[in-house]
């Protein structure tokens, strides 16, 4: 009898700390039905009747479609990179034993403590050496090198990569690129698809690089283009067009999710064996 009880209790507390979470992602679907003065003057779970006044403002700003585009331009191919190279150099840290990869795994564990501004001037510097101002390779090339990535996908491998498949494939004369791609790759999905969730939503996000290397308006990414209501002289008003654009620019970060999601809780070990 206590241990349902106990049951009931942690499952309810469960169920008031979803329901907690849930309640900003509501108001912000709620707050982009409402004016700009209803938002700065009440507090309500309602929605209003202001959506299209927010919708001719959002646009008025900017092309909130266009904005996407080129935020998907930008977050797909970085994610895409980040997730194969990292889980290409985490194989080789996990599996492979060479001179200096103790040298290099702490150089990466390094890395991972130093923040991304502190160099900001430095790739500022070099972009424009470059001439690669005004495009998105900088925005994507870059995304290749994710230390936190690499050691996460290394720790994850350790745990669940059986050596007795790796040798069983060799052999039976496998090349060893084979074996990435038919054995270990298919046991990863789940870390990768875990990092690279976090990995889009860093990407779709990213703001300030993105407004130092871009001068073109028409290839703003999403954040700057949301960034320009909030600069504009008419910020009261335009509280409701803000929370519109951000409750838009929350889709494709949750089809990303849904996407991912399957290859988080599927099975890790029927990867190993998959045809």
């Amino acid at each position: 009898m206590a241990k349902k009880i106990y049951t009931v209790i942690i499952y309810l507390l469960l169920g008031i700390l979803a329901v907690s979470c849930m309640v900003p992602f509501l108001l912000m679907l709620v707050n982009a039905t409402r004016s700009g003065n209803e938002i700065m003057s009440s507090f309500t779970l309602i929605p209003g009747d202001s959506l299209k006044e927010n919708w001719d403002a959002v646009w008025s700003y900017f092309n909130l479609f266009l904005g996407m585009w080129n935020s998907l331009k930008v977050a797909i191919p970085a994610t895409l990179l980040t997730s194969y190279f990292s889980a290409l150099t985490a194989y080789a840290l996990a599996v492979y034993k060479f001179k200096g990869k103790k040298v290099i795994f702490y150089t990466i564990v390094v890395f991972m403590m130093i923040p991304g501004q502190l160099s900001l001037i430095g790739f500022y510097n070099l972009v424009s050496s470059l001439r690669l101002t005004d495009s998105y390779i900088p925005l994507i090339i870059p995304a290749i090198a994710a230390p936190g990535t690499v050691f996460f996908l290394r720790q994850y491998l350790l745990s669940v990569l059986p050596m007795s498949l790796l040798e069983a494939a060799r052999i039976d004369g496998a090349k060893e690129i084979s074996i990435f791609h038919k054995i270990v790759l298919p046991i990863m999905l789940p870390g990768i698809a875990t990092m690279a969730i976090g990995g889009f939503i860093g990407n779709w996000n990213s703001y300030l690089v993105p407004l130092i290397l871009l001068n073109s308006p028409k290839k703003f990414t999403l954040p700057v283009m949301v960034a320009s209501l909030n600069a504009s002289q008419d910020i009261a008003t335009n509280q409701g067009a803000i929370y519109l654009a951000v409750a838009i620019s929350v889709i494709p970060v949750m089809i990303a999710f849904c996407f991912c999601s399957k290859y988080i809780i599927s099975s890790i070990s029927a990867g190993s064996v998959k045809e």
